[in-house]
């Protein structure tokens, strides 16, 4: 999250309504939900684990036991089951 200051990017009118409110603290002010972005998009985090789970359900609809996925994946055994099993 960046932070910028009120004067440059809130109009004038706005800001003194605002300052009515609030004054000289920080405010949130969340994103549409039009301009909401899923964790990782940006970054690529989302990708990686996305390719990570199809890899998993690969190796396991291929015959590749569950307990060496989790081995190989350092994840627990739960956590490889929830990936396997999963209709994705």
């Amino acid at each position: 999250m960046k932070y910028a200051n009120a004067n440059s990017v809130i109009p004038e009118e706005l800001l003194v309504e605002l300052q009515n409110y609030i004054q000289g603290e920080i405010i949130y002010i969340p994103k549409t939900k039009n301009n909401y972005e899923k964790w990782g998009t940006r970054s690529g985090g989302r990708k990686i684990i996305d390719d990570r789970n199809h890899d998993i359900r690969k190796d396991f609809k291929n015959g590749k036991p569950i307990s060496q996925l989790a081995e190989e994946q350092y994840l627990s055994i739960e956590t490889i089951k929830k990936i396997a099993y999963s209709k994705k």
